[in-house]
């Protein structure tokens, strides 16, 4: 099979595509035991969740409906400017419901924390966080993350949805950016 051209970009691959697969089948099976008796309403937070959002949903094996919301605090820059802006909100109320926030990284959690108080706020029966990614060298707030799939040291990372200025999402593995590439900022 021929190599991605974007990998030329790429200082080294911290997961494997093999890797992603079990950190998903890990949080989906743990989500089914959970939720069992449930009908838990999914919420991705796009752009970035989106890829792993649609491998756990079709892993986890219960009634649930799904939603999406997209916030701002990145722009193109690797960095939070720690400003959050809801840029689509959910298209169904989530009052009295089980709620499940898919995200793809967890980095300072500023932006997380405001999205499930955003939440708390709609009077949800619960909430809970399901991230593929963890970076806790960075976090600047107490956010428990409820279903964890992988850690990461602090270094800007791109594929499997995660981008760089809205490049290299669709890489199957996840690896470090070189410097190079956005060293301009």
């Amino acid at each position: 099979m021929k190599q991605h051209t974007l990998l030329k970009d790429i200082e080294h691959i911290l997961y494997s595509e093999e890797a992603i697969a079990e950190a998903v089948d890990k949080i989906a099976k743990q989500i089914t035991e959970d939720y069992r008796g449930k009908s838990p309403v999914f919420i991705c937070i796009l752009k970035g969740a989106s890829v792993f959002f649609t491998d756990l949903i079709r892993k986890v094996d219960l009634p649930l409906s799904i939603d999406f919301m997209a916030i701002s605090s990145y722009g193109s820059s690797t960095k939070t400017s720690g400003v959050v802006r809801i840029l689509k909100d959910l298209d169904e109320s989530v009052e009295g419901k089980d709620v499940i926030i898919v995200e793809d990284i967890i980095d300072t959690g500023l932006t997380l924390s405001y999205i499930k108080n955003t939440l708390i706020q709609r009077k949800v029966n619960s909430i809970s966080i399901a991230a593929l990614l963890d970076k806790p060298e960075r976090r600047k707030t107490e956010l428990e993350i409820d279903y964890k799939g992988l850690v990461i040291p602090n270094e800007f990372v791109v594929g499997y949805g995660l981008d760089y200025d809205e490049k290299y999402r669709n890489l199957s593995s996840i690896g470090v950016l070189k410097p190079s590439i956005y060293m301009d900022e």
